[in-house]
């Protein structure tokens, strides 16, 4: 695929696959809230060329919708500015009943599909040393990685797994990263008379594109693969299409708005529904591909279901749904805790962060007394944790900041700790629930 293909320019009203009565009465209200304008004024805000505003107005004028006012300037070059007859006020009025949108003008629920499936995530391959690089500032246990890179590869949907503080969500967000290509999404979508709001700059992030490349249809943003991440506040209603009842337009959910990229579900299980009722949702889409969404007049439509989905949960596969729900999820993987190795890495590459002197001694001395002999479960979220509240104690105390074993102890008593249930040797599963 080509890494920039995308929607060429229209160079006419049809070429933009909307009604032109639509486009007309978008204009008007554009000129309603703008006053006087020239085309290029218009095109600046609807993200149509030039020369398809041109065109608009020709028709709006022939309508009596609009009136010229001349020259913006002296210059021969220069644009006829053009404002709103009574009758275009009126036409402006009538379109702000339907909807108060005002901006780019959205495409068509064709085009979009046609975009999303032709820049689906399943077209760019995640490469071993790219996903290596991605996660070269995590500690990864032995074998992971070989379970990482097919996930990724899949854009399908993951399951991770295990006791909290142990980077499963730092793993979805560099699974994110480690995809490259340049992706595009509209500024809306309208499906019949509905506007759909897509672009969501707190989500996206706007990519550049080559100076060698094609022309952009301006209603479309050159974006990153987006990485999206909802956690204990997502609820169903969340996964519907939001209207504005005022200002009569929509706004996508936050898992479309995931598209090409990664939908991260964080703290899986914690959210108000149960994981049974969000994978229930789901299972159409994880299965086939696409999903339903409902506009408020009940008129349903598809769009594509191309994200890798991430779940990240502190329960066990079985406690999060039924087999015939698990089933739709690809790969499950298990995150585990630290082991004295990998902990020792994780604190020294902490200390490096922060400016402390690693001194291996001292927590080596740490790790026995504090884990091993009290058997308490290591985490790779303690280190940094145990240096921010050294900091803070070492300001209190006006002294400098240093790693010893005094400091340790007065940090390790705000820490939340677990101990591990029967012997050590026992797994995870077998520890934390009893198994």
């Amino acid at each position: 695929m080509n890494r920039f293909e995308h929607q060429a320019p229209p160079k006419t009203i049809e070429e933009t696959g909307l009604n032109p009565g639509f486009l007309i009465g978008l204009t008007c209200k554009i000129l309603y809230e703008g006053g006087t304008m020239t085309p290029a004024d218009i095109s600046g805000v609807i993200r149509l060329p030039k020369l398809v505003c041109r065109q608009l107005i020709t028709e709006m004028t022939a309508l009596n919708l609009v009136e010229s006012q001349g020259l913006e300037s002296a210059d021969i070059k220069s644009d006829i500015r053009y404002s709103l007859t009574d009758a275009g006020r009126k036409w402006a009025l009538e379109a702000m009943l339907v909807s108060q949108y005002i901006g780019p003008a959205p495409v068509s629920l064709a085009q979009f599909q046609r975009q999303i499936e032709r820049q689906s995530i399943s077209h760019e391959e995640v490469h071993r040393n790219d996903l290596e690089k991605t996660l070269s500032h995590l500690v990864i246990p032995k074998g992971m990685m070989s379970q990482l890179g097919p996930a990724a590869n899949s854009g399908r949907s993951v399951l991770l797994y295990g006791e909290p503080g142990n980077g499963k969500t730092s793993i979805a967000e560099a699974l994110g990263r480690s995809f490259h290509d340049t992706v595009f999404f509209p500024y809306a979508v309208v499906v019949g008379a509905q506007i759909i709001r897509f672009f969501d700059e707190t989500l996206h992030e706007v990519a550049d594109l080559p100076e060698d490349a094609e022309p952009l249809d301006g209603r479309w943003v050159p974006c990153k693969r987006p990485v999206v991440i909802a956690g204990g506040e997502l609820t169903l209603d969340m996964l519907d299409l939001s209207f504005e009842p005022t200002a009569r337009f929509y706004e996508a959910p936050m898992h479309l708005k995931a598209l090409g990229g990664v939908f991260v579900l964080d703290d899986f299980g914690r959210q108000s529904s149960t994981p049974q009722e969000f994978l229930n949702r789901w299972i159409v889409p994880l299965e086939k591909g696409f999903d339903i969404m409902s506009l408020h007049t009940g008129k349903k439509f598809t769009v594509p279901f191309d994200q890798l989905v991430v779940f990240s949960s502190n329960m066990l596969p079985e406690e999060l749904g039924d087999a015939a729900s698990l089933r739709r999820i690809y790969f499950k993987i298990f995150v585990p805790s630290p082991t004295p190795d990998d902990y020792m890495q994780i604190f020294e590459d902490a200390c490096q962060l922060y400016g402390l002197v690693w001194r291996r001694d001292v927590v080596s001395s740490f790790f026995k007394r504090e884990y091993e002999d009290q058997n308490v479960v290591t985490s790779g979220a303690h280190p940094g944790f145990l240096l921010q509240h050294i900091k803070a104690a070492c300001r209190y105390l006006d002294r400098p900041v240093e790693l010893s074993e005094e400091l340790l102890q007065i940090a390790w008593k705000n820490v939340s700790k677990s101990k591990r249930r029967g012997s050590p040797d026992k797994s995870w599963a077998q520890r934390t629930f009893g198994a």
